[in-house]
């Protein structure tokens, strides 16, 4: 850990009391920063220009970690496409232009893995992001995104600005968004296990026919990563954060299952749909470009999640819990 890049730093987190800015600013707080600043949306509308200008003049930083977004699972998306496409992209570009105005000296781009075409070789190698269209249900978010590396490499280009551009896999983990209408889904998962099981339920119905798979990424190790790649990483060309673990969400439903003690039928919806066929990103280029390597096993990173959202719950913890 080299706290000698960090000392003198004033850093804005844009997203930074959300579930992976809040643990992206824990891992700023270890390298001792000379400021972080975390704003809330409701004093920061990073839609709205003047809101963009008052938030550099009040933070005036060294280093901007762009998290605020307007992100949820396949069925939110399908239900604000227009929203998800509005929000991310005037918020993200606005930012970066006034950044670069400003004479920020760097601006760290938090993309997703939904920038990716729907058919991509495995595992997604960066290279790979402009072969094909996004998966339907997601591609305002995921091109809204994008397009915020194509305006961080044409400022370096132009204008020699220096922003980084960093694409997270599916993330996980505690403090997640619960809500059933907008939350991804391992917490969605996990919250259906446990409330049908404190009913007595028979069986749950989950989207889909389980045959899509997934990569999962700890929320902590993507937090160190994004923190890293802010410390060592200066070039446009985009990032992969991921852990190499890939696994299908019929897989999933059974782990979740066995670690919520839900014990039921598992019933698959198969009207709704799957998503992207497959996720596996290729993570090579952040471990030689600024030494990322995730290091959180999905067994202990989803007994994590189930024991955090359990105490939120004020539920007792099963001792198989405990002992996960």
């Amino acid at each position: 850990m080299s706290n000698q890049f960090w000392q003198d730093k004033r850093v804005l987190v844009t997203g930074g009391t959300g579930f992976l800015g809040s643990f992206v600013v824990d891992e700023l707080r270890k390298r001792q920063p000379t400021a972080i600043f975390a704003p809330r949306k409701a004093d920061y509308d990073l839609r709205e220009t003047t809101a963009t200008d008052r938030i550099l003049a009040d933070t005036k930083p060294d280093l901007i970690v762009h998290l605020a977004a307007t992100v949820g699972g396949i069925g939110a998306n399908r239900e604000h496409p227009a929203e998800y496409f509005y929000d991310n992209l005037m918020m993200g570009v606005q930012l970066v232009h006034k950044a670069y105005e400003a004479g920020v000296p760097k601006v760290v781009i938090i993309g997703t893995v939904c920038a990716y075409p729907k058919y991509t070789p495995i595992p997604f190698k960066e290279e790979d992001l402009w072969n094909g269209y996004p998966e339907e249900t997601n591609a305002p978010y995921g091109l809204a995104k994008k397009m915020l590396l194509v305006q961080s490499q044409a400022y370096r280009q132009q204008y020699g600005f220096n922003s980084i551009f960093l694409l997270p896999t599916n993330l996980y983990g505690p403090r997640d968004n619960f809500n059933p209408a907008s939350s991804h889904v391992i917490p969605a998962l996990i919250r259906k296990c446990l409330e049908a099981k404190a009913r007595g339920d028979s069986y749950i119905e989950a989207w889909g026919d389980g045959s899509p798979t997934r990569e999962f990424l700890y929320v902590e190790d993507a937090a160190e990563g994004i923190v890293l790649a802010a410390e060592r990483y200066n070039d446009s060309e985009p990032v992969n954060l991921g852990s190499s673990f890939e696994i299908s969400i019929r897989d999933l439903l059974t782990v979740i299952a066995r670690v919520t003690g839900f014990e039921g039928e598992i019933r698959w919806d198969t009207t709704k749909p799957n998503g992207q066929p497959r996720r596996k990103l290729d993570v090579s280029r952040a471990e030689q470009a600024f030494g990322f390597k995730s290091t959180t096993s999905f067994e202990m990173g989803l007994a994590r999640t189930v024991e955090w959202y359990v105490a939120q719950q004020s539920v007792p913890v099963t001792p198989e819990q405990q002992t996960s």
